[in-house]
């Protein structure tokens, strides 16, 4: 097709949505990449964009300061898309409201006059477009496209008066999603300053003492952690062929993010009777990470809640199961908060992973107030978990409308010919 006949046709279109049709175009033919490389020490830039500060199906990148990088980079400018060519299975792209240097694992594409930059980048962040540059990459660990190749993606193109009303309702999703997650991020600082200063002051704002933990309530006692514990057990190991039984195991990646665990879509494997009894999870117990490939993640705790059939746990989990006079939320809020988590920290172990001993979680000090304390605190951080909870459904479900929408609206199945749809200037100013 005639690149420059076609963008002219979309301009003259734009304005009269009755005479605008869809056209096929390539990449290549509505945009360009930006193919400036520069020493990130010699250009009077601040902020780069690696491959780690953009997080999948999210148009919003984060960065980091330049200083101290001294590999060739690519320049970019407010309002290029940044599509990640390496590892396009993870679906990351991006529209950063700043200038800056990226990764050369990434395509600054800038949008040809005529096209609204906003809604390619809605175009490049579709399933097609990431099965595209999946089929056109390189390589079997680390797999690349190209450009060459890349810039190839065909694919329909509305005029462009349309362009921006798509790109207005997929952007007001994207808004609704970013509010969301902020006010997820401010429930948990509330809970975690709240936390601490339950630990800390307990419920009544109480005389406090000085301990190996720091200070907790003066009348709060400290014990070994382990005058607390009926059982503790490591995992079951199992070899490959094990697997595609009926008995779901929860694995260390499955629990992460969550205080509670409830169940969700587990592994399974063949497993005897008793072994299943040996290491099948009841609620209540606590389920600690023994090892972990980042510092983060050894040690960090979760509580089983009331699952659906019976589940046993993986080798690198230690299952710990509390004597009566614990209350196992309260330990669990302990463990998961900024006392209890610190105390961790402190018999993490690091080698080729990082990880923890069952003896030395065993002989960690921890607060024991009265049983009647313990749940009342335990309720009161529980509310900030079912907050986030609530949260986190909503932003799922917007989630799911973007992916619908997007569905809809970029395959042009769903038009906004003759919709009333208020383009706002954030849209408006990208073409």
């Amino acid at each position: 097709m005639n690149k420059e006949t076609t963008l002219d046709e979309f301009q003259n279109n734009s304005e009269d949505s009755t005479r605008g049709e869809w056209q096929v175009v390539r990449l290549e033919d509505v945009s360009q990449k930006r193919a400036e490389n520069v020493d990130p020490q010699e250009v009077d830039l601040e902020r780069h964009v690696g491959l780690e500060h953009i997080d999948p199906n999210t148009p919003y990148p984060d960065w980091e300061p330049v200083d101290g990088l001294s590999s060739t980079k690519r320049r970019f400018d407010s309002g290029d898309i940044l599509f990640a060519k390496l590892r396009p299975n993870l679906e990351k792209s991006a529209q950063p409201d700043f200038e800056g240097v990226a990764s050369t694992d990434i395509f600054p594409i800038v949008s040809e006059e005529g096209i609204n930059s906003k809604y390619l980048l809605y175009r490049l962040s579709s399933k097609s477009a990431y099965d595209y540059a999946r089929r056109t990459s390189a390589g079997t660990r680390m797999p690349r496209t190209s450009w060459n190749l890349f810039s190839n993606f065909e694919f329909n193109l509305p005029p462009l008066k349309e362009q921006r009303k798509i790109a207005s309702v997929l952007h007001n999703t994207d808004q609704a999603i970013q509010k969301t997650e902020e006010i997820i991020r401010q429930v948990e600082r509330l809970k975690k300053g709240v936390a601490q200063d339950l630990f800390r002051n307990g419920l009544d704002s109480e005389e406090t003492k000085e301990t190996w933990l720091g200070e907790i309530p003066s009348d709060w006692d400290t014990v070994r952690f382990e005058e607390l514990i009926e059982s503790s057990r490591n995992g079951v190991y199992k070899k490959e062929d094990a697997y595609g039984g009926e008995t779901p195991i929860l694995k260390m990646g499955d629990m992460f993010g969550e205080i509670t665990f409830e169940g969700s879509d587990m592994e399974r494997l063949e497993m005897e009777e008793d072994e299943i009894e040996k290491y099948r999870l009841e609620e209540g117990d606590l389920l600690f990470a023994r090892r972990s490939l980042n510092v983060e993640g050894a040690g960090e705790c979760t509580l089983i809640g009331d699952l659906d059939e019976t589940t046993v746990f993986e080798s690198s989990l230690i299952r710990v199961r509390l004597e009566s006079e614990a209350n196992p939320m309260f330990f669990a809020q302990y463990f998961e908060g900024p006392v209890g988590s610190k105390s961790i920290e402190r018999i993490v172990t690091t080698t080729t992973a990082s990880g923890i001993a069952g003896s030395d979680l065993k002989n960690l000090l921890v607060p024991k107030p009265k049983k009647e304390v313990q749940k009342e605190i335990a309720d009161k951080l529980s509310l900030y978990d079912t907050k986030i909870d609530l949260l986190e459904q909503e932003k799922r479900r917007l989630q799911r409308l973007k992916k619908g929408l997007m569905q809809d609206l970029l395959s042009g199945n769903v038009r906004t010919t003759n919709t009333n749809i208020e383009v706002p200037d954030e849209i408006a100013q990208h073409g």
